[in-house]
Formats: C-alpha cells, sequence, structure tokens
C-alpha cells in the first residue's frame, strides 16, 4: 500500500502531500497518524522555513473517512477518538509553528480537510475547488479546529449557516469571504504554491513566526495585545534577522536572510546587488 502522506523537501520548503486519492483523500486513523508525523518532522527540521500541504487526486481532502467509521458501529466514539488525538495535535502545530504553512486546495473540501485548507497562512486553490462542512449528514459536530477557523475568517453568521445549512461554497465565493486568500487559475495551482512558498521561504522566518503567533492571539484585550506587540518587537529587535535587514537598508540592497548580510559595497570584489 502506498504511504498515505508523503513528504518532500524542495530547496528550504517541505511539501507534505495527502496520499490517499482513491477515497478522497479521507482522513482513517493511518492517515491522521502519517499526518500528525510529518508536520512534526517538518516544523522540528532548521533546515525548513516554510511548509506546503497539498493532495493528491481530484479532492482536497473530503474530511473523515466515513466507511471506517461506519465500520466501527459502537466502537465508532473511541475510533473518533484515537484518529483526533493524532489530527489536533497537528492542527496545533501548523497553525503555531515559527514557520509559515501555505496550503494548496486543488480541488473539493470538506469537513476536517475544510478545517486543514483553512489552517494555512496562505490559503490558495483552483477553481475546481469547493468547500463544505458535511457533519451535519451523517450526524457529528464539527473538528479540525472548524469552529474556531470559520468565526474568525468569515464572520459567525457565515459560519453558523456553512455549518448549520451545510451550504457549499464555491472557490470563487470562498475568496470573497475571506475563507480563502486566493483562486489561481487552472492549471497554474502548483506554479503558484511554489513561488509563493519560495518568497516566504527566503523572507525573515523568525519575524514571520512571531506575527503568526500575534495574529492567533490577536482576540485578547486590546492592553494585552499592545504588550505582546511590545514585548516581540523588542526581542526581534535584537535578532540576527533585524540585523540583516537593517544592514541591507543601509547598504541599499536587497536582504537575504538565508545567506546572510550584503557584502561590504566598499569592496573592490564585492558582487552587485542594487537596491
Amino acid at each position: 500500500m502506498s504511504d498515505p502522506v508523503l513528504i518532500e523537501r524542495r530547496g528550504a520548503v517541505a511539501w507534505i502531500t495527502l496520499n490517499r486519492p482513491e477515497v478522497g483523500n479521507a482522513i482513517d486513523l493511518a492517515l491522521a497518524r502519517a499526518l500528525h508525523d510529518a508536520v512534526d518532522e517538518a516544523a522540528r527540521d532548521a533546515d525548513t522555513r516554510c511548509v506546503v500541504i497539498g493532495a493528491n487526486g481530484r479532492l482536497f481532502c473530503a474530511g473523515g473517512d466515513v466507511a471506517q467509521l461506519d465500520a466501527a458501529g459502537d466502537d465508532r466514539p473511541r475510533l473518533l477518538d484515537d484518529i483526533l488525538a493524532w489530527l489536533h495535535p497537528a492542527m496545533l502545530t501548523l497553525a503555531r509553528m515559527d514557520k509559515p504553512l501555505v496550503t494548496a486546495v486543488n480541488g473539493p473540501a470538506a469537513g476536517a480537510g475544510l478545517g486543514l485548507a483553512a489552517i494555512g497562512d496562505v490559503v490558495l486553490a483552483s477553481p475546481a475547488a469547493h468547500f463544505t462542512m458535511a457533519y451535519p449528514k451523517i450526524g457529528l459536530t464539527p473538528d479540525a479546529g472548524a469552529t474556531w477557523l470559520l468565526p474568525r475568517l468569515i464572520g459567525l453568521r457565515r459560519a453558523q449557516e456553512m455549518a448549520l445549512t451545510n451550504r457549499r461554497i464555491s472557490a470563487q465565493e470562498a475568496e470573497e469571504m475571506g475563507l480563502i486568500t486566493r483562486v489561481i487559475d487552472e492549471g497554474l495551482l502548483e506554479s503558484e504554491v511554489a513561488t509563493t512558498a519560495n518568497a516566504l521561504a527566503g523572507s525573515a522566518v523568525g519575524a514571520l513566526g512571531k506575527t503568526k503567533r500575534l495574529l492567533l492571539e490577536s482576540d485578547a484585550s486590546l492592553e494585552r495585545q499592545l504588550e505582546a506587540e511590545r514585548a516581540t518587537i523588542v526581542e526581534q529587535g535584537g535578532s540576527e534577522e533585524s540585523r540583516i535587514g537593517f544592514d541591507a537598508f543601509r547598504k541599499r540592497c536587497p536582504p537575504d536572510f538565508m545567506s546572510g548580510p550584503c557584502p561590504d559595497p566598499s569592496r573592490r570584489d564585492a558582487p552587485g546587488r542594487p537596491g
């Protein structure tokens, strides 16, 4: 059998791919465990500066593996608990890791697949994508962070409609309401994801990680948020990334956060790096 999740390093970007296309990348226990391990590996890898999550096949993710859950019968609660014991920590790591996350939504995303799509810092989708909660059809409640993500991304009223009526949201409508970042023209999703991920990997990833954390915690009071911003920018001001950025400003060259400070322009052998 094929691995349910693949992980591949492309330069400084780790590509994690759901790989059960024959069942729409439905999340069974094996996929949940493999996704957890792949996410943990990418988050811990010092050479990985950005993470991409995509999928093989026509669907991004159909949500939970309904056939497996049905076959579990009276053991369904235990199976659900076992699956989420792996899936939910993976979602937390994706949200809180100090690396940007791009999700490449190549097709329909339902149930937990919607949460997995929406957790990205940048969510790029094919026109073939659409989004549904799906849980009401099988008498379940949402998981994979959907009840936290949707009200924050699209507002409570729209989240209520999606969760309670199970209305399908097209890729274009998802962009308009803020569920995803952008719809990419047919056939160009992978190249646009690669361009975006590589640009993020080449930026000040440490600063981006701290920015992610500030945004995630922005439901605090204004006083607490201002204090968090103060502490974060002061800490980042003493970082190597800040030194590289200010050095580039001073020398009027583009900052290179992966390679270090700009060459000294006074050196005759220094390569030209126009600003």
